[in-house]
């Protein structure tokens, strides 16, 4: 039996795990990310994992991005910016490594393990303090010339709209992230219910449950965020002939008070049949949906290497 080695970094989570061919995992590891000296935490962690276990074959890398070729610049890890992540781990292992963003190895693990498998043309997108996504054609996850295809949060739904973070205007992220809904929500009058702690600050988990109870602040705040997120879909749809779109993250969570507007929102903005036609299904393997694809990631480049 034989293995590769997924990684898998966020700003607050590292997570590494050793993986078979058919996706099972043979032992996996996770710890807090540090501040500083997060290789230091990230040599660890591989130690552990492989340990004195099988060695695995190859290893792929899902991160928060940016990315430009090989090099990071997560925007929640200040310690990095134009990191060599890829050359930092391939010296560390002696691997080979491959490097793709996070929410595009959430697509992939979806492709080959969840929600998506079959698909012939995928949109992975996670739903969480931002916005990101994935394209899975062809079973091949498209990454771009610098490895930031699929930045769907910051597609532009209003281009008479609110300023984004990133610079950009009218994006979806701005609309639909769960900051960004709680945001709109406490400018327009809500404030959480009384079974929600007074010391808790107010978050998209509070908006979630408020909206479920019938807030109408909350509620209308969920459907502004689906109508984005719908005009993202439909237009992601127009270009690439999507035809399942799996959404994850923290606000996937919010079940039904996101999905019903959502899929309310799509009916009315897709117009060609081609699009009306998608599918949007909630995320099946969750948080190990970006292990699984960085897995994935890495059984496909060792194949292709040989």
């Amino acid at each position: 039996m034989t293995y590769v080695l997924a990684i898998d970094i966020g700003g607050t989570k590292l997570a590494a795990a050793l993986v078979d061919e058919e996706g099972a995992v043979l032992r996996s590891a996770t710890r807090p990310t540090p501040g500083e000296q997060v290789m230091a935490a990230l040599g660890g962690l591989v130690d552990e994992v492989t340990g004195d276990g099988p060695a695995p074959v190859a290893v792929g890398i899902g991160c928060a991005g940016p990315l430009d070729r090989g090099t990071v610049s997560p925007v929640n890890m200040p310690s990095w910016r134009r990191f060599p992540l890829r050359d930092e781990v391939r010296a560390l292992t002696g691997l080979p490594t491959v490097l793709a963003g996070d929410a595009q190895c959430m697509a992939l693990g979806e492709h080959w393990l969840g929600a998506g498998r079959g698909s012939s043309a995928l949109l992975g997108v996670v739903v969480s303090t931002g916005i990101g996504g994935g394209l899975v054609i062809g079973g091949r996850p498209l990454l771009g010339p610098t490895g930031n295809a699929g930045h769907v949060g910051h597609m532009t739904v209003d281009p008479y709209g609110e300023r984004c973070e990133c610079g950009g205007r009218g994006c979806v992220e701005r609309y639909a992230s769960g900051p960004n809904m709680t945001r709109w929500a406490l400018e327009n009058g809500w404030r959480p219910g009384a079974e929600h702690p007074e010391t808790a600050r107010p978050d998209a988990r509070m908006l979630a449950r408020d909206a479920a109870d019938g807030d109408p602040v909350a509620v209308a705040a969920f459907e502004r965020g689906a109508t984005a997120l719908a005009g993202m879909i439909a237009s992601t749809a127009a270009a690439a002939e999507v035809s399942t779109v799996v959404v994850g993250g923290g606000v996937s969570g919010a079940g039904p008070v996101l999905f019903e507007p959502l899929a309310r929102a799509l009916d009315d903005v897709g117009g060609l049949a081609f699009v009306r036609a998608v599918r949007v299904r909630p995320t099946t393997l969750g948080v190990r949906a970006g292990l699984a694809g960085a897995a994935k990631l890495a059984w496909d480049y060792s194949r292709s290497a040989s």
